[in-house]
């Protein structure tokens, strides 16, 4: 399975398909510098999502994808081409949120089935890590 979090506002106004080409004019300096940088490195900015496998395990891949966002898509097949950007990070060029198999979040589930009525939609507690962070006053999410 593949990860990719998300905040539900991006979901809305992006919606159906990710693809960081729609979004350079938003992103900050440091976001611009990443972005060159993998475009030199794959020819392209990629969606990131991450891999699950034995030794990384789905719920791993949620509770991290937690820090990017509030809603975690998960996928059992991603389009082609697909870039290994590291050990258990994948890269795809564009992203169709309509072809995910789950969702988790810890938002109103009831907006998300609106939006993507027939997929799995899992309510979570928001995670650990985000708590604590959001209680030292440090919530970028």
């Amino acid at each position: 399975m593949f990860f990719h979090g998300i905040n539900w506002e991006y979901v809305k106004r992006e919606y159906p398909l990710l693809s960081p080409r729609r979004t350079v004019s938003q992103k900050g300096k440091e976001q611009l510098l990443d972005r060159i940088h993998l475009i030199q490195q794959f020819g392209i900015e990629p969606i990131h999502l991450l891999e699950a496998d034995e030794g990384y395990p789905e719920e791993r891949c949620i509770r991290e994808c937690y820090v990017f966002g509030d809603t975690v898509f998960a996928f059992e097949r991603l389009p082609l081409p697909m870039w290994q950007l590291s050990s258990h990070e994948v890269g795809v060029e564009v992203l169709d949120l309509r072809t995910c198999s789950r969702i988790y979040t810890y938002r109103s589930v009831v907006e998300v089935e609106e939006w993507f009525p027939g997929i799995p939609c899992i309510r979570t507690q928001r995670p650990n890590h985000l708590q604590r962070t959001i209680e030292s006053g440090r919530d970028h999410l």
